[in-house]
């Protein structure tokens, strides 16, 4: 057996839901899966021009992106995120985020003797990836919880799945504590464009880090604000050392973003209005669905942003999911992102309006 999978790996989540999936879809009125947070809006159609315009590409594409793709990172990174001043050291491309937080402490070279910390309800890919380079792992919400030395610390703002928002002094005392202890920060900010009770502040925004890079990875993917999951396209931005290194690596393992992709992602960061549409397809998916949850006695928690709301009616996140599977509607239990979780469910945005209007009329039926 691969010696990766002899190393003690969770069950892939969504694989323990096929019991409640069967239920949920066998509602008359259809499924209405709230389980996964997978966008189902259209990729605007400028992006995909983008794509096609790039389409005739021969010849290899660079890992790092290309200067186009630099300049819309690079002048993106700037205008929303309050970064420093950028050039291409700064920059390399992601073949979707999810491939950097499973990938990233095997790039790192890291091992047995490393200490990985992450959030105490995270996406599990966290642990996985600390999991699969062999490194040992700790749940922390804030430094004064960390008792190890880390070698790399991720942060998630808006977090997944609870939609916390970590705020400027927050992310700042990050920051120091890595310094401090000689750790990576990497922060995990694909669902930055969402912030509802709360605005999302980067690990680049020089009030947090004095405009000094040093030691700090800002993981972005444009799944969710562009509605370009399938495209697989994200970015790294940071430390210029830190980022050259894994550019090296990247080269050799062949970790490639095509042509087109690039190109469809520089035309997307250069827009921020059909962010702002999209935001506002979100926003009235929430508020329908915040209204409908509360409705019949959950009581939504955190969700300040991102795409989920995090309720609970203070029974076990499998009751709850089983009880609104009844209904047809499939949600993702708490306990998938952490041992605190376990009274919890997790609710994605990402369904039509008509699905998340069938839904609340479910709801408010009984």
């Amino acid at each position: 057996m691969l010696n990766y999978l002899s190393r003690t790996l969770p069950d892939f989540p969504w694989d323990t839901l096929a019991d409640v999936t069967a239920l949920a879809r066998s509602h008359p009125g259809g499924l209405v899966d709230l389980s996964v947070g997978t966008p189902v809006d259209d990729t605007p159609g400028f992006i995909r021009q983008a794509l096609e315009t790039a389409s005739n590409a021969p010849g290899y594409p660079t890992v790092w992106g290309s200067d186009a793709l630099h300049e819309a990172v690079i002048a993106y990174l700037r205008r929303r995120w309050g970064a420093p001043e950028l050039d291409s050291r700064h920059i390399t491309t992601a073949i979707g985020t999810k491939e950097v937080v499973g990938w990233l402490p095997t790039l790192l070279g890291l091992g047995s003797a490393d200490l990985v910390v992450f959030p105490s309800l995270a996406y599990p890919t966290y642990e996985v990836g600390a999991l699969m380079a062999g490194a040992k792992t700790q749940r922390a919400d804030a430094p004064g919880e960390v008792t190890g030395k880390p070698s790399l610390i991720w942060i998630n703002s808006p977090a997944n799945p609870h939609g916390a928002i970590l705020g400027v002094d927050e992310i700042r005392a990050w920051v120091q504590f890595a310094r401090q202890c000689g750790a990576i920060l990497a922060s995990d900010e694909c669902y930055g464009e969402f912030g509802w009770d709360a605005e999302p502040v980067s690990v680049l925004d020089t009030r947090v880090n004095d405009g000094d890079l040093t030691g700090l990875l800002d993981v972005f993917s444009a799944s969710k604000r562009s509605n370009l999951a399938g495209y697989r396209a994200g970015f790294l931005a940071g430390d210029p050392v830190l980022v050259q290194e894994l550019v090296a690596l990247r080269k050799h393992l062949g970790m490639i973003n095509s042509a087109p992709v690039q190109a469809a992602l520089a035309a997307s960061l250069r827009d921020q209005q059909h962010v702002d549409a999209q935001r506002a397809r979100y926003r009235r998916r929430r508020d329908v669905m915040a209204a409908a949850l509360t409705g019949v006695g959950f009581r939504v928690e955190a969700s300040q942003g991102g795409l989920y709301l995090w309720a609970t009616r203070d029974e076990p996140g499998r009751k709850s999911i089983a009880w609104l599977a009844e209904r047809g509607i499939l949600t993702a239990p708490g306990d998938f992102y952490g041992p605190a979780g376990a009274s919890f469910i997790r609710a994605a945005m990402t369904e039509t309006d008509e699905r998340i209007d069938a839904a609340a009329a479910r709801l408010a039926a009984r």
